[in-house]
């Protein structure tokens, strides 16, 4: 039977604050393959996170087929907006949910992981945040925009950089896209779609640099709507899962499991001459140039 076999390889996934989005259920999927999962949380809610999984509220989503809950091997404070601590303003440090806080920029924590276990053989991007995300793009700010592209984009570039040479030949990255990269999504602000598509392009760029460098490949997910936390920021989230279903050649609502498993893929030996691929894990929204349930075709 083919499997994916993870088994002695160490997975480092940013962006799980969670368990609810897709970096929760990738993070999970690794693991069923025997993935050692290294985690990087958002320096303000590391805390939080960190006191729910203590407190067995994720345990219910950690339960994996073997009937044992998913562990962590290690989670580290991240904040992927800074490269280094040069980079980190007196606001942010001094912003009481930074207070206490040392070691989270991008450079810091690859540092950390280096000297703590060596090298990573994946390394999963599963952060986007714009915080003018419900504003339409005539009236995002500049500062918006960047922040956006910053948070959502940059930070993938950052986390290939610092990572990528303490990751073997062969080894694997992945990152989260959506539709609105390529597509106007209506409501989808504030430089995220501008973001996206950064991604994708990069993502193509990116696997031919890491790749002739390091022998690293780098793929990306288009995933379809998922009601996480996350998103509910975006503001019609619901709406969007509903079109979603009305309009893809599968109506069905997506789940987290589906996109984890494609990740797994991508991660793994079975996909080693994949890279510089945007994947669509949408129900073939994607594909759809014409939506079905429009009033026009009533």
């Amino acid at each position: 039977m083919l499997e994916i076999d993870l088994r002695g390889k160490r997975a480092f996934i940013a962006g799980i604050g969670d368990d609810q989005g897709y970096g929760w259920a990738l993070a999970k999927a690794l693991a069923e393959a025997g993935a050692t999962l290294l985690i990087g949380t958002w320096t303000p809610i590391v805390n939080i996170f960190e006191t729910s999984w203590q407190r067995g509220k994720f345990d219910a989503s950690r339960v994996l087929k073997s009937g044992k809950l998913m562990e962590y091997a290690k989670l580290y404070s991240l904040d992927a907006a800074f490269d280094s601590p040069e980079d980190v303003p007196e606001e942010i440090k001094e912003n009481k949910r930074y207070q206490g806080s040392l070691g989270y920029t991008v450079s810091e924590v690859a540092e950390a992981v280096r000297k703590e276990f060596g090298k990573i053989d994946l390394l999963v991007h599963s952060l986007a945040n714009g915080p003018e995300v419900k504003k339409p793009l005539l009236e995002t700010s500049r500062k918006g925009y960047l922040a956006a592209v910053s948070s959502s984009a940059y930070s993938f570039v950052s986390l290939l950089a610092h990572f990528g040479p303490h990751m073997p030949a062969l080894g694997a990255s992945l990152s989260l896209s959506y539709i609105a990269s390529e597509r106007a999504i209506p409501g989808y602000g504030g430089g995220m779609s501008s973001a996206k598509a950064a991604l994708e392009s990069d993502t193509r760029t990116l696997a031919f640099e890491a790749g002739r460098k390091w022998g690293v490949r780098v793929n990306t997910i288009s995933a379809g709507p998922l009601p996480s936390r996350a998103a509910k920021a975006i503001g019609f989230i619901e709406k969007m899962i509903a079109y979603s279903q009305a309009n893809s050649p599968l109506p069905f609502a997506m789940n987290g499991e589906e996109v984890g498993h494609a990740g797994a893929f991508l991660l793994s030996p079975l996909a080693s001459a994949i890279t510089g691929a945007t994947l669509y894990v949408d129900k073939g929204l994607h594909a759809m140039g014409l939506a079905v349930d429009s009033p026009a075709l009533k």
